[in-house]
C-alpha cells in the first residue's frame, strides 16, 4: 500500500469537499492541486470527478430529513411530488448538453486561460449580483418554486459546463437573480448536485472503467471519505454563513484566483493540459 498516495488523495479528497459546494468552483482547484501532487494523469482525472459523489454524501446527511420526508409523501403527497418534479426538470438540461457538446468542452476549454476567465468573470458577476438594487424575491422555500424556476435554475446551471465557473456559483447567484431567496437559492443547489454529480461521477466511472483497477480502490476510498468529511463541514457552515452574510469575499477570492491560475500558467509552474 503506497502511503504517499493515500496522502495526496486525502488532501485532494479535502480540496475537492471545500470547494464543490462554495461558489468558487472546485475545477481550477483540482487542477492546482492535481498538478502540484503529481495526480494529473487519465486516472486521476476519473478520481477528480468521482470523489465529488463523497460530497453528496455530505449533502445527503445534511439534508437527510427533508430527503426521507419526500421519499416517505411522494407517493400521495402533491407538494413532494412537485419538488421530486422540479429537481428532475432542473437536473436534465445539463444531461442533455453534456452529452451533446461534453467532448467538445474538455478537448477545448480546459485551458489557463479560460479557467481564469472564467473565474475572474464570475467574481465580478457575484459583485454586480450582490451590489445591485435587491430583486423582487418571489420564492422563499424550495417548496414554493414552480417547474419554470427550476428550469431556468437548470439552464443556469449548465453555465458551469465551462470549466471555473462554479456549479454551485451558477445555480446560487442565478437563483437569486431569478427570484429566489439566498436560502432557497441554496437549498435547491444543493438538492439539484444530488443526481448531476452522482450521475457525473458513476458515468465517469463507467466509461474509464478500462483505466481502473482493484489496486485503486483504498485511493479512491481515501478521496471519498475525506470529500464527505470535509464537505459535511463546508455544507454546514455555509448554511450558517448565508444567514447573515453576502457572497461578496467569494467573489474577490474568485478574482484573485483567477490572476494565480494565470500566473501558474504563463510561468511554467503548472503544466496546464485538458
Amino acid at each position: 500500500m503506497d502511503i504517499v498516495l493515500l496522502v495526496k488523495a486525502a488532501i485532494m479528497g479535502v480540496v475537492e469537499g471545500l470547494t464543490e459546494f462554495l461558489p468558487i468552483s472546485s475545477t481550477g482547484h483540482l487542477i492546482l492541486a492535481g498538478a502540484l501532487l503529481g495526480m494529473d494523469d487519465a486516472k486521476a482525472k476519473v478520481f477528480d470527478i468521482a470523489i465529488q459523489t463523497g460530497a453528496i454524501f455530505a449533502v445527503i446527511l445534511v439534508y437527510w430529513q427533508k430527503i426521507r420526508a419526500t421519499l416517505i409523501e411522494l407517493p400521495h403527497q402533491r407538494q413532494a411530488q412537485r419538488f421530486a418534479l422540479n429537481v428532475v426538470i432542473g437536473f436534465l438540461p445539463a444531461v442533455v448538453l453534456a452529452l451533446i457538446f461534453g467532448k467538445l468542452i474538455k478537448a477545448h476549454l480546459f485551458t489557463p486561460e479560460v479557467v481564469a476567465s472564467t473565474f475572474i468573470l464570475g467574481g465580478l458577476v457575484i459583485l454586480w449580483a450582490e451590489r445591485r438594487p435587491p430583486t423582487a424575491t418571489r420564492v422563499y422555500s424550495v417548496d414554493d418554486m414552480t417547474a419554470l424556476d427550476a428550469l431556468k435554475v437548470g439552464l443556469v446551471q449548465c453555465l458551469a459546463m465551462v470549466p471555473g465557473t462554479s456549479r454551485s456559483g451558477a445555480t446560487i447567484i442565478g437563483g437569486m437573480l431569478l427570484g429566489l431567496s439566498r436560502k432557497a437559492a441554496t437549498d435547491f443547489s444543493f438538492f439539484l448536485a444530488i443526481p448531476t454529480l452522482i450521475g457525473a461521477g458513476v458515468y465517469s466511472l463507467y466509461k474509464e472503467r478500462a483505466l481502473l483497477s482493484l489496486a485503486d480502490l483504498p485511493m479512491f476510498t481515501v478521496g471519498l471519505v475525506f470529500s464527505f468529511l470535509s464537505a459535511w463541514v463546508c455544507v454546514r457552515w455555509l448554511l450558517r454563513y448565508i444567514s447573515s452574510h453576502s457572497f461578496v469575499p467569494f467573489a474577490w477570492y474568485r478574482i484573485v484566483f483567477g490572476v494565480v491560475v494565470l500566473w501558474t500558467a504563463w510561468s511554467g509552474t503548472i503544466a496546464w493540459s485538458g
